[in-house]
């Protein structure tokens, strides 16, 4: 077996399942699982058509880049969402959603052979990033965010390390918090990258759920400096924007030197996305009515739960996404009694994060998805208002 698999923590659930696991909920209430991010809105009407008419393309295998219409959608809509040109044919590629693309697309650009490699992560962060680096050989430097904008604090990662970083991922809108980077923000980190000579791989799969601007992207962000998109991606997906988790559907774009290596390298990990899949796809990026209506549902869903918990806890609207970053006095106790007490799920951000010398900063908070209908998460809310701990 892979000694490395021996490194990687366990995955957040995992330890949410060992923490609650002799805890009984309440009996008289129903439970309401506040923790996964996974959208339970409706899927647009238009896909079951689609999957109807278009299956014989599950008869013939697919290519590896994707199809040249898909890919050519997908740059018309990169052009429409942030004014942003890029060649469909050498810049852009197919991809199984976002988990997987930023997974693999580590294995294929880390040089870890017979060197010290570090990959910089923003802290709370996504669990894929760290398994990612790990798996390729790299370690991990995290960088740590704070209230209340939640941006990484590069500053904290030592200059030694710097000089050895490869990657950095960056999470915009971010998971757990929301927090969106602005274009100082990303000026920035472009600053660190050319004095260090590092790739960026931007995870942007919450970019279509937000509440006033549309968040910035690396891409648009890059071209707005007036930068080219050397050693820049972006990683986005139809799961959150369109409700389409198990589509299992996605796309990168950036630099098209780092997309041709990417390439090569899913040519042999086995991960073409299905011709059905992309018909579904094509429809999906091109229809906005669907995400405008999905972006009014977790707006409601705002606009009504966060009076509810300002009453009793300090807490802030996020930039975007749909995670509620819940500042609490202990976040282990907290869950497990939330539980005991009210049949509320929710994950404790210590689990979303790790130990740094400048602390965990997913310490004392807790993490709330609010992907169920909008009468679970009043119900759950209002049940946390009653909350004894």
């Amino acid at each position: 077996m892979n000694p490395l698999l021996n490194e990687l923590n366990p995955y957040p659930f995992e330890k949410l399942r060992n923490l609650l696991g002799d805890i009984k909920a309440n009996p008289n209430l129903e439970e309401i699982n506040l923790t996964i991010g996974e959208p339970m809105h409706a899927v647009p009407e238009f896909i079951p058509q689609i999957l109807a008419d278009q299956y014989l393309k599950l008869s013939k295998y697919p290519t590896t880049t994707g199809t040249d219409e898909f890919r050519e959608v997908c740059s018309n809509w990169l052009k429409d969402r942030y004014a942003v040109t890029v060649d469909a044919k050498q810049q852009i590629l197919s991809v199984n959603g976002s988990r997987e693309a930023l997974f693999s697309f580590a294995q294929s650009m880390l040089d870890t052979q017979d060197k010290e490699t570090y990959v910089v992560v923003p802290n709370p962060f996504y669990q894929i990033y760290e398994g990612a680096a790990i798996l390729a050989g790299a370690k991990v430097a995290y960088a740590n965010t704070y209230a209340p904008r939640y941006i990484p604090k590069w500053d904290e990662i030592e200059p030694d390390v710097w000089e050895k970083t490869q990657l950095v991922f960056v999470c915009t809108p971010g998971n757990p918090t929301g927090a969106v980077m602005n274009l100082q923000d990303w000026a920035a980190l472009f600053e660190l990258q050319k004095k260090y000579d590092f790739t960026i791989a931007s995870d942007e799969c919450y970019s279509e759920i937000y509440f006033l601007e549309k968040p910035l992207g690396i891409l648009q962000a890059a071209q707005v400096l007036n930068l080219d998109f050397s050693k820049k991606i972006m990683f986005t997906s139809l799961s959150k924007r369109s409700n389409l988790p198990g589509l299992r559907s996605g796309f990168v774009a950036g630099d098209a030197d780092l997309i041709s290596h990417f390439l090569k390298y899913r040519t042999y990990h086995g991960s073409a996305t299905s011709g059905l899949v992309q018909e579904v796809s094509i429809a999906a990026w091109q229809d906005e009515s669907h995400v405008e209506n999905n972006r009014a549902l977790y707006q409601e869903k705002f606009e009504k739960v966060m009076p509810i918990l300002k009453q009793k806890y300090e807490v802030t609207t996020p930039d975007a996404s749909f995670y509620i970053w819940l500042q609490v006095n202990d976040d282990l106790k907290f869950t497990q009694n939330l539980y005991q007490e009210q049949s509320v799920k929710v994950l404790p951000g210590s689990y979303l994060a790790r130990d740094t010398d400048f602390g965990n900063p997913g310490k004392n908070r807790v993490r709330i998805a609010l992907v169920a209908p909008l009468e679970h998460c009043m119900e759950a809310v209002n049940r946390m208002l009653n909350y004894k701990g």
